[in-house]
């Protein structure tokens, strides 16, 4: 049987045989088996170096797609390898332009693309891996120096890759790339000044830590919670939910009001009663307002609530406490709170709310009697 297939398998196709062929589909149909065993255990191997703590997460889902097509281009490149160029074809060989070059340069440059991705995306499980880790210390400055960690591995490795793809697949001489960029490092320097600035400002965020992520800020008309510092901007989330990036150069030049560094919250009102309301009904409503904000769990002693002035149309009784804690929610809570029981107060005293209104008064004259 061995005798009658040896004829069918020295079979010429582009001057290669038939068992050439079978070899070269064999090796991509191996490859499809047995690449995701070879994924797995490189995958535990990252994971055993990068996780010592064996912190839980689906990690090994940001490093498949990479680790696999790594491995089947290495599959890929084994196959085609079992194949020659037809003789007739008359290639120039790899060293001169042609074919043959651009094909393993276009092979070298995808599996170096391949690799960065690769390190982008261990660079990103690293993140994460760190990120479970701040998430557990008391410290907010852990929780923001990972994103700026993170992001400056990557262009780390952005810049290094270039220059590994420059040097190794364009055979470009990256030392003399290197001391011409010199010459040209002025005139970069100057066309990316605010870029410059803006990352100054970013170490000086770091350094000085006026803010950390998580904490309230108001600065200029922007007030929200500092999500992320990167390397041009910082990234805030206001209280209406929108995302607002501010350059990091404003962040540290501008007036910034760090709010979750109060130790408390200030909460200031007037409640205006009509002018039907007598002396002693104010006085009894002041004197009950006053005494519930003080036996209030989440004010201080140092609230005043005093009968202010005499309005347009309302007797104006101001209100002013403090709540102790620097979280907005806890402020929004108290003050809601506090003026259901001023409801209750006022109402509990036989008064009312007053609203803008205009009194007119007609005056009767002498021909109007007559």
């Amino acid at each position: 049987m061995l005798e009658n297939l040896n004829p069918f398998l020295e079979l010429q196709f582009l001057e290669n045989a038939v068992y050439d062929w079978a070899l070269f589909v064999l090796i991509i149909l191996l490859s499809f088996i047995i690449r995701k065993f070879i994924s797995n255990r490189v995958i535990e191997g990252i994971l055993n170096i990068l996780n010592k703590d064996k912190i839980e997460g689906e990690f090994n889902k940001l490093l498949n797609k990479p680790v696999n097509n790594i491995i089947f281009l290495i599959f890929l490149y084994i196959a085609f390898n079992q194949l020659k160029y037809p003789d007739s074809w008359n290639l120039v060989s790899s060293e001169e332009f042609g074919l043959k070059m651009l094909l393993n340069k276009g092979y070298s440059l995808t599996l170096y693309v391949l690799i960065i991705q690769l390190f982008f995306k261990i660079t990103d499980t690293f993140g994460a891996i760190l990120k479970k880790k701040a998430e557990k210390t008391p410290s907010k400055l852990d929780d923001q120096l990972v994103p700026f960690a993170i992001d400056s591995i990557k262009i780390i490795t952005v810049i290094l890759g270039i220059l590994i793809i420059v040097g190794n697949v364009f055979g470009v001489n990256v030392t003399a790339l290197a001391a011409g960029l010199g010459v040209g490092g002025i005139a970069i320097a100057m066309a990316s000044k605010e870029s410059l600035e803006n990352l100054f400002g970013s170490f000086t965020i770091f350094l000085d830590q006026p803010f950390t992520v998580g904490d309230a800020v108001n600065i200029g008309s922007i007030t929200g919670v500092v999500e992320k510092v990167g390397f041009r901007s910082t990234r805030i989330r206001t209280f209406d939910q929108s995302l607002v990036t501010v350059p990091n150069k404003k962040m540290v030049d501008a007036e910034l009001d760090n709010l979750g560094l109060r130790p408390v919250r200030r909460a200031k009102f007037n409640v205006g009663v009509t002018y039907e309301t007598s002396q002693q009904q104010i006085k009894n409503i002041v004197k009950d307002i006053q005494e519930m904000i003080d036996k209030h769990p989440m004010t201080n002693q140092d609230g005043r609530v005093r009968f202010l002035e005499f309005g347009a149309s309302s007797l104006n009784i101001m209100v002013l406490f403090y709540v102790d804690s620097s979280s907005w929610d806890d402020l929004i809570n108290t003050k809601e709170d506090i003026n259901y029981k001023i409801m209750e107060i006022v109402e509990k005293h036989n008064s009312s709310f007053a609203f803008p209104s205009t009194s007119v008064y007609i005056e009767k004259t002498e021909d109007a009697k007559g």
